[in-house]
């Protein structure tokens, strides 16, 4: 955990560089059977073609509120982070109408049409598919993130004390992101290395610092579980002991 980080991004960044090749976000849907795990290096990759996406063709800017309606996903995390390196404020579960563009999952795409802005949808297929025929209306994110560059610089810096997300009605800085971290990675007993399993949903702040943000600020990782419900007691065990768990929240 380094002291100096003031914003989420700034989480991933040291992140990166202490063990770019160890785990960081596993993701289990145990009504598919999908199973992708993400080194610290190719998440991080996957946030700066993200980032680069918004910045670049998107033309957000700091400040700019985007529309998050997004499951706990892997590519949701993605997404928040290339958010917080943008400086765009990541509104989970916000209003589409009321925000400067919106990206939304298969089931949520009529909600998201109320917004004017730019709209990105995902199909959240295994291994980040496409769909095969992007919504009329949506940038299909499977088709455009490719392209992208691996490396991301923001054209203006992301400032700690700016909004950084809003969740359940809460907003908070990116300064007030990192500490509220590091006070749920104390209160859950996290130390570096340690493995969260979370099949909690991310429409709050809880669900979200366990399956995310807190493991980030500890130096730990995160086993994301969609659909866990489906998954049996013995099933369940297996995979506590097959990825190391060091804390189970459900």
């Amino acid at each position: 955990m380094n002291a100096i980080d003031r914003t989420p991004a700034d989480l991933l960044r040291s992140a990166l560089a202490a063990d770019p090749a160890r785990p960081l976000v596993t993701f289990y849907d145990d009504a598919t059977g999908e199973r992708v795990e993400l080194s610290v290096a190719t998440f991080a990759n996957w946030v700066a073609k993200t980032a680069n996406l918004l910045q670049g063709d998107l033309s957000a800017e700091p400040g700019d509120r985007l529309a998050l309606l997004l499951p706990a996903h892997w590519q949701t995390a993605v997404w928040l982070l290339a958010c917080h390196s943008t400086g765009v404020v990541a509104e989970v579960g916000g209003d589409p109408a009321a925000a400067d563009l919106v990206v939304s999952g298969p089931d949520t795409l009529e909600a998201a049409r109320a917004c004017s802005g730019e709209r990105i949808a995902l199909a959240l297929r295994p291994l980040g598919g496409r769909f095969p025929h992007a919504p009329e209306g949506f940038a299909d994110y499977a088709v455009e993130v490719p392209g992208q560059g691996d490396r991301f610089a923001p054209f203006a810096p992301v400032e700690p004390d700016a909004p950084a997300l809003t969740v359940a009605g809460r907003e908070l800085t990116g300064a007030e992101l990192v500490e509220e971290a590091r006070a749920e990675a104390a209160r859950l007993g996290l130390a570096p290395g340690d493995r969260v399993l979370s099949g909690l949903g991310w429409e709050n702040w809880e669900g979200l610092a366990a399956g995310l943000y807190a493991p980030l600020a500890a130096g730990g990782s995160v086993v994301l579980c969609r659909n866990a419900g489906q998954l049996s007691e013995e099933g369940l065990a297996r995979r506590v002991a097959d990825e190391r768990v060091s804390l189970t929240l459900l």
